[in-house]
């Protein structure tokens, strides 16, 4: 029997989703002992500022198409990728959408949480490089919540993917954004 849950990670060039999405598949390979997992990415031609996609799908079953058809969570950082990739939202799914980039919030049929993940990148870590990780603790408490995924799993991954030398830097982030979404969940709980 299949429990497929999709994750589509969108913003722009040089936000980090790539490696975001990358992180959540791998946590999931490493440390679940149910959860098979596969991710993919699509990116604009411009290294930086250009538009960027990752989708990661989490199944019990074996994966038989590797692409998100309708995202069960979708974490968008950017107006551009928000008009781009709401319409195939699944039907009760959950978006987070940060609260700088994206100012047009769209209907959908599910939840929505707008959070200040780059705001929380430049103001609490003072560093806007890690915005992919503040938005990584906001997945991680989603995930945590839909009973997917332990944060701690995310976490490990994280410290072992980042350059030597900025684990403390990548596990604030994390932990700021967990903080913001759990923070979201007390006002706001999951359907």
């Amino acid at each position: 029997m299949s429990n497929r849950f999709e994750i589509r990670v969108a913003g722009s060039g040089g936000q980090g989703v790539i490696l975001a999405a990358v992180i959540l598949g791998e946590a999931a390979a490493l440390h679940s002992d149910t959860l098979n997992s596969v991710q993919s990415q699509a990116y604009g031609p411009e290294a930086r500022g250009g538009a960027a996609k990752s989708e990661v799908i989490y199944d019990t079953a074996p994966i038989d198409y590797p692409k998100a058809t309708s995202p069960n969570f979708q974490l968008i950082l950017t107006q551009k990728a928000c008009d781009s990739y709401i319409g195939d939202t699944a039907k009760g799914a959950t978006v987070i959408l940060d609260d700088i980039f994206v100012t047009e919030i769209p209907q959908i049929d599910g939840q929505i949480y707008h959070l200040p993940i780059v705001r929380t990148a430049r103001e609490k870590i003072g560093r806007e490089i890690v915005v992919n990780m503040v938005a990584l603790g906001t997945a991680a408490r989603f995930l945590e919540e839909k009973k997917l995924l332990a944060p701690s799993a995310i976490k490990q991954t994280i410290l072992a993917r980042v350059p030597k030398g900025t684990e403390e830097l990548n596990a604030k982030a994390f932990d700021e954004g967990y903080s913001i979404m759990d923070e979201a969940l007390k006002k706001q709980p999951l359907k």
